[in-house]
């Protein structure tokens, strides 16, 4: 399932596309404080591609914009956590959590993890690194995803999966300048942020089916929480 768990086929139904469109909403918001305009704010410039690249409303992304820069007059007040345990069968589990009310997401995640066990800060941590993950796909085909991320500065790659998307790794601090560098290496970068690299994933032929099951099951329920950013899982394959 490589470095993010993902939903499969989350981006068919119109529902689960609005609940996209919001967790990318708040991703903009979240970056505008550092400044309103793209060209000067690396965190915003990806926020905003990644919202483009999945075609999100144009009046919606500057609406996004304005109101975490303060334009609006509005105050956003956004509260990153994460929350670390394991979801059934011993899956290491790491889920990035931006809220406006913490109290209601702590008892979220108390029940989301009834199912699987909530850890305490640090109790899974270690077993991933944080790292810049970069999507891409080669913009015309030859292009070598080995030699792009040697020329682009990646530190490590995930080979393409069946969509032929590649996911290049970088040190947290090269995320941008890596980003920027792979489409002269011949790959369109469709998203860029931070997230979290599981050391030592559970392989899934390790589980039975109906304990795969289970596993994504947990992970779908966990992903479908309105303040839930992003689920990062230990699982292989």
């Amino acid at each position: 399932m490589g470095a993010q768990w993902k939903a499969k086929h989350k981006d068919i139904a119109a529902n689960a596309k609005g609940k996209l469109f919001g967790k990318l909403a708040k991703d903009i918001m979240l970056a505008a404080r550092g400044g309103a305009d793209p060209k000067d704010n690396a965190k915003l410039r990806m926020a905003v591609e990644a919202a483009r690249k999945v075609s999100m409303p144009k009046d919606t992304l500057d609406r996004a914009i304005k109101k975490g820069a303060g334009l609006t007059g509005e105050t956003v007040h956004f509260e990153q956590v994460i929350y670390e345990g394991f979801a059934p069968h011993r899956v290491p589990v790491m889920v990035e959590v931006l809220t406006d009310n913490t109290n209601r997401a702590a008892s979220d995640m108390r029940v989301l993890f009834r199912k699987g066990q909530q850890g305490t800060p640090g109790s899974v941590s270690w077993d991933f690194d944080h790292v810049g993950l970069i999507e891409a796909e080669p913009a015309a085909p030859g292009a070598d995803a080995d030699t792009a991320a040697i020329e682009a500065g990646a530190q490590d790659l995930l080979p393409a999966d069946e969509d032929g998307v590649t996911v290049f790794l970088t040190d947290p601090t090269d995320l941008d300048l890596v980003s920027r560098a792979l489409p002269a290496q011949g790959f369109t970068v469709l998203s860029a942020k931070l997230g979290y690299r599981p050391k030592n994933p559970v392989a899934a032929s390790s589980l039975t089916a109906e304990q795969l099951e289970e596993v994504e099951s947990f992970l779908a329920a966990m992903d479908d929480n309105d303040d839930v950013q992003h689920v990062y899982a230990g699982l292989a394959g």
